[in-house]
């Protein structure tokens, strides 16, 4: 699609270069959304490419990954790390609702903040509590966890001029044990409902994330594995189902039960091995 209300086009490399946020002119990373349907109010595009940030950085405290890369930079991270949850990259990308043409553009940060419920990197790196700099407006950094970033259908925390400088996933969290479920209309659809569950290796706690199925991403958390009737009890409390064209909330409700079980099977199995 083209913005052919676009005048002008900002390469960014200093962080100086977003005061001209706000208003008509926006963020460009991989364009997968933004060109995706006209915009009559957009005038400026500032290009966060140019920035030049390395996709990975991988240190004691866990890994830091770059907003703006993409989907196929994610898919293909190196299993170097001895990270058991490693899987769970590649798992979650494969949630996109896109070819591999829009893997090679669409970027991590860009699917976050476009908070689409069905966002596969949402459901990523909330299941793996992540927490997202932001480059405030005023200049300042805030780092708020994914899982509260979005906060409803296409709705987020996010401030006009603020910017996800990257994400942060906590070693803790590249340890953990993972299951994930993803099921949709079609084998190509969008998603309607992606549960994901970690069973942390310090505590044994455990953490089933939903989303898709949900206008914001829910978390349920458990001291250690819970039963089958502790975990249908709090998902059926949980009060974000929607309904669209690519699933009914009652729906959603009783295929993410039946995923949310399948993953307290498995986590329960391995835990035992």
């Amino acid at each position: 699609m083209d913005l052919n209300t676009v005048t002008r086009v900002i390469p960014a490399r200093t962080r100086t270069d977003l005061s001209s946020l706000g208003g008509g002119a926006v963020p460009l990373a991989g364009g997968s959304v933004l060109f995706a349907e006209p915009n009559p109010s957009i005038h400026t595009l500032v290009d966060l490419q140019t920035f030049g940030w390395q996709p990975f950085v991988a240190t004691d405290e866990g890994l830091e990954v770059a907003a703006t890369t993409t989907l196929t930079q994610l898919s293909t991270l190196p299993d170097d790390h001895g990270w058991r949850a490693h899987p769970l990259f590649r798992q979650c990308c494969t949630a996109l609702f896109g070819s591999f043409k829009v893997w090679n553009v669409a970027t991590v940060g860009g699917n976050i903040c476009t908070a689409l419920p069905a966002g596969p990197m949402t459901s990523l790196f909330s299941a793996l509590d992540a927490q997202a700099l932001i480059w405030k407006a005023d200049g300042s950094d805030q780092r708020v966890p994914v899982s509260e970033l979005v906060t409803g259908n296409t709705t987020t925390a996010l401030e006009p001029g603020d910017v996800m400088r990257s994400l942060h996933v906590p070693a803790r969290s590249l340890r953990s044990v993972t299951a994930y479920r993803k099921i949709a209309l079609s084998a190509l659809g969008r998603s309607g409902a992606v549960v994901i569950g970690r069973l942390d290796p310090v505590d044994g706690g455990f953490v089933l994330t939903v989303s898709a199925a949900t206008v914001r991403p829910e978390q349920l958390r458990f001291a250690a594995l819970p039963t089958a009737s502790e975990l249908r009890a709090a998902i059926e409390g949980i009060d974000s189902w929607f309904t669209d064209a690519h699933g009914a909330a009652d729906w959603r409700l009783a295929v993410s039960g039946v995923l949310a079980e399948e993953i307290r099977l498995e986590l329960a199995e391995g835990d035992k091995r």
